[in-house]
């Protein structure tokens, strides 16, 4: 298959972000492996963020795809422990990827994709009624303890990672933001978070806009 000019400038950058990492990626370097002029990285991509998140794009590419292979079963708690273990697995096999997708300020299409999943493999634990804290919150929860066990590891000689401490945090994790079951969410505010998640999946044509808004606030002060 012959590869695009675009094709050849990505994967010259992926495999200087392997080698290399971030530091690696100057335009001079990305175009000079691509066999490219400079001004042609520009005129396709833009500039070098233009560049950065194609080269994301790229490398979150197998990781999106098992994310969706993963699918959904009648246990949203179980998708979740399937998709972190996913995540932590994807960030220590590419951790150059990794960092460029969540070590920087700039979110990049990829990862805002990935939050998706995230976000709504967490919803549909809402609308199970077993979730103890609002959706947003226990999805920056779930992300950031994936993280940090992710950081945490890559920091550490290989030798020295204990893979019990990414099921420990996972289940800690989950054991925070969810019940065992729908009965013993049964206050308060875990009726308030489910409640909001059925009005978010299927609003209906009963309330304006204006309401919808309005309910959804006071069902996040009562899930608080």
């Amino acid at each position: 298959m012959t590869l695009t000019t675009k094709d050849r400038l990505v994967r010259a950058a992926a495999e200087l972000l392997r080698e290399g990492g971030r530091e690696a990626l100057s335009t001079r370097a990305v175009s000079a492996a691509a066999g490219v002029q400079a001004p042609t990285l520009y005129r396709i991509f833009g500039d070098k963020d233009g560049l950065l998140d194609a080269v994301a794009t790229y490398g979150f590419k197998s990781y999106l795809e098992g994310k969706h292979a993963l699918g959904e079963t009648d246990d949203p708690v179980g998708d979740l422990r399937r998709g972190w273990d996913l995540h932590v697995e994807f960030g220590l096999q590419q951790p150059a990827f990794y960092m460029l997708m969540y070590g920087e300020p700039r979110v990049r299409e990829a990862r805002r994709e990935a939050d998706a999943i995230l976000r709504r493999i967490v919803g549909r634990i809402a609308e199970a009624g077993r979730l103890r804290v609002p959706v947003e919150q226990a999805a920056q929860l779930v992300h950031a303890t994936g993280m940090g066990v992710i950081l945490s590891f890559l920091a550490s000689p290989p030798d020295q990672r204990d893979p019990d401490l990414i099921v420990a945090a996972r289940e800690h994790v989950i054991a925070a933001i969810t019940t065992d079951s729908a009965d013993e969410a049964s206050d308060i505010p875990s009726r308030a978070i489910a409640l909001k998640a059925a009005l978010e999946k299927e609003p209906g044509d009963v309330l304006t806009p204006a309401e919808h808004a309005m309910l959804a606030e006071w069902l996040d002060r009562l899930a608080r």
